[in-house]
């Protein structure tokens, strides 16, 4: 996979991170560990993606 690819996948990966936790914090009763775990997932993908060279 070329840089620009896996850039964008990244880019696209945290988005749908970004919409599966609102999703869940808009829930009546959100799934904390749920939570915990795609922001954890996420911030992975945006440092990995600020390692990257642009």
């Amino acid at each position: 996979m070329g840089q620009d690819a896996r850039l964008e996948t990244l880019r696209v990966k945290h988005e749908e991170l970004d919409h599966m936790i609102e999703e869940e914090e808009n829930r009546p009763l959100p799934d904390q560990t749920m939570v915990h775990d795609l922001k954890k997932h996420k911030l992975r993908i945006k440092d990995e993606l600020e390692r990257m060279p642009h």
